[in-house]
């Protein structure tokens, strides 16, 4: 009867994360050179014989002159003879790049000025950081990594470097260094107070997805979670997880859960398979929760035939489950028996009686499977309010549950309160 809803192609699985593209920022139309004499005292004096051309460039630019300034430029290429003189027409042909709003040529001009060896230090971090910007564009990464790295080296204070060397790295196949670049750039902004452009996160993930090092993509996907924390952001995160390969029923239903407690359940196929799971599992009290929660929340629609049907079933078998498992999971036989012992805890998470969960977790743990049982403590820990008593239990899972125990971890630091399961009555 019920469905999986995770149908997307493994090809497309990036996609759920969204990525704007960045565009190549313009160069300011002012410069700071001005021929023979360059702020703060650096010089760089042009030829006797290039001077006159050199003047007449100075004033076609003064005038926005662009045709005065080609011919200028034009007549300079005679008469230039010095490393100097050609620095000036390197800077005289990028200012025709601004006026013509002609990229390529201020590309060029950069380039030159650079690459001669001669720039003024106060020049470097600005002239840099466009070069990279505008060999970005270009798709030339390996250049533009030259040049923003060499803008970083000189003190680059644009707000756009670590975005941009980041991703020149990544697209130049250098996924160990954009990666890098991404967490100092956004250690540096939080840091400072500031909220790291998303796209810090999302392309390293898509990168690092695409390379198959999914444990380093789920550690992204979790340091995200603490800047963009909202129910869609959640919603992604755990989709990605749900798409990786080992994920048994068992960690789907996990995961689903910390779906549902981030409120991140924002379609009716996600209460679907949830429905099914937790049938499966014997869980009725947390299968009419959950879809009462669905109705509430106006994303399972009535009349849904699939949804009435599980629900009155799960409902006709709970009948006095609730109170007979709360008298037995105080019984010295059930807490000495640690399968048992979970399994009953587990139903007890589902009926919303949390701290009552809590016990029969920790006997569970002393039985096997220890990751399972403590990651299990810790949602219960977490959704009874005790936090502190939370991150500890998920500090300490291993295995395939360690994921969901790091996205607990950043939604308990975040400060945010688990969403709480509804009762179960009519």
């Amino acid at each position: 009867m019920f469905n999986r809803f995770r149908s997307m192609p493994a090809t497309a699985i990036a996609a759920v994360l969204g990525c704007a593209l960045m565009t190549t920022a313009p160069l300011p139309a002012a410069a700071k050179e001005k021929p023979k004499k360059e702020t703060k005292g650096t010089s760089i004096s042009a030829s006797k014989g290039f001077t006159p051309s050199v003047k007449k460039m100075m004033d076609a630019t003064t005038a926005k002159d662009a045709a005065a300034l080609q011919a200028a430029l034009t007549e300079g290429q005679g008469t230039a003879s010095t490393t100097e003189d050609r620095y000036w027409l390197a800077y005289y042909q990028l200012q025709l790049g601004i006026l013509n709003k002609d990229q390529s040529l201020q590309r060029q001009g950069l380039d030159t000025m650079l690459d001669s060896g001669i720039t003024p230090p106060e020049s470097l971090a600005a002239y840099n950081f466009f070069a990279g910007n505008f060999a970005y564009g270009a798709k030339d990464y390996p250049k533009a990594v030259q040049r923003l790295e060499a803008a970083r080296a000189a003190g680059s204070t644009e707000p756009q470097l670590g975005l941009l060397l980041m991703d020149s790295y990544l697209n130049a196949g250098q996924v160990d260094q954009g990666v890098a670049t991404a967490k100092a750039t956004i250690e540096a902004a939080r840091a400072a107070g500031q909220q790291p452009s998303d796209e810090l996160y999302v392309r390293p993930i898509k990168a690092l997805q695409a390379a198959k090092r999914d444990a380093e993509a789920n550690e992204m996907l979790a340091l995200r979670l603490r800047d963009y924390s909202a129910p869609e952001v959640w919603r992604q995160t755990l989709f990605v997880l749900l798409q990786q390969p080992g994920m048994t029923k068992d960690v789907t239903l996990d995961t689903l859960r910390l779906m549902r407690a981030s409120k991140a359940m924002l379609q009716r196929a996600e209460y679907l398979e949830y429905t099914a799971l937790a049938t499966e599992a014997a869980l009725p009290g947390e299968v009419v929760s959950l879809i009462k929660e669905g109705r509430a929340s106006k994303v399972i629609p009535t009349p849904d035939a699939n949804f009435d049907e599980a629900f009155k079933a799960q409902k006709d078998r709970i009948g006095d489950e609730e109170s007979t498992l709360a008298a037995y999971a105080q019984k010295p036989s059930t807490l000495s028996n640690p399968k048992v012992a979970g399994a009953t805890g587990d139903a007890m998470v589902g009926y919303g009686r949390y701290a009552e969960a809590i016990p029969l977790y920790k006997a569970a743990l002393n039985g096997g499977d220890k990751d399972l049982w403590t990651y299990r403590l810790g949602v219960a820990q977490a959704l009874s309010g005790d936090t502190a008593s939370a991150q500890a239990s998920f500090a300490q899972v291993a295995g395939s549950r360690k994921p969901l125990a790091n996205l607990w971890l950043i939604k308990l630091g975040n400060g945010a309160a688990p969403a709480a399961a509804p009762a179960t009555g009519d």
